[in-house]
């Protein structure tokens, strides 16, 4: 279980996020904080696997609750949250320990892709200005969900067909196609299939 504190000065942001992420099998928000120094607090006290911060917060600006909390709780993963995409910003959250950069205006899967990422050990920030993100590791980062359904792209199979292995939508997997290939930054129709053919066995 991927446990998350949420940390910002808007609660409905919190509110948003935590109403997105609750139906999710392998997440639970397990607090959150208006301010910087609740969230060190929190941190503390909770103990959680993921932090989501904002930057600029009441008391505690996210950069020094980052340093802070990284010192004291180092396997912790934290996630910068921002309305703004300076590259100082960013270097200075990398600095204090940030494992990701994500803007308050991303996708709520953006969030989550960012959550289970980190969470595994890779790195993962937005870049706004080319509404691209880059995931840093010794390999692209998939969810669980994904790398089954490029197992089952390997074996062949269409959308429709994974759908009802998996007993979910087709639409759900076309969304998880998409994403994917945003990913990998294919272009042609038939770069995902080729892709999931070329790494058939390394999600078995």
């Amino acid at each position: 279980m991927i446990t998350v504190i949420i940390a910002e000065d808007h609660q409905a942001l919190i509110d948003g996020m935590k109403s997105f992420l609750k139906n999710e099998r392998d997440i639970q928000i397990i607090g959150h904080a208006n301010d910087g120094f609740s969230l060190i607090e929190n941190a503390r006290k909770l103990k959680p696997k993921v932090i989501i911060t904002d930057i600029r917060m009441p008391k505690c600006d996210g950069i020094l609750a980052t340093k802070t909390i990284k010192a004291e709780l180092p396997d912790t993963k934290i996630i910068a949250f921002s309305m703004f995409d300076h590259d100082d910003a960013i270097s200075q959250m990398k600095e204090a320990g940030a494992s990701g950069y994500i803007m308050k205006n991303s996708s709520l899967q953006t969030v989550l892709d960012a959550i289970r990422a980190v969470s595994q050990g890779y790195s993962y920030f937005v870049n706004e200005a080319e509404n691209e993100y880059e995931v840093s590791k010794n390999e692209l980062f998939f969810s669980s969900r994904e790398k089954e359904i490029l197992q089952l792209i390997a074996e062949g199979k269409s959308s429709q067909e994974i759908a009802e292995i998996l007993f979910i939508e087709k639409s759900t997997v076309d969304s998880h196609r998409k994403n994917m290939s945003k990913k990998i930054k294919t272009i042609g129709k038939n770069d995902l299939t080729k892709f999931a053919l070329e790494r058939k066995y390394d999600y078995l």
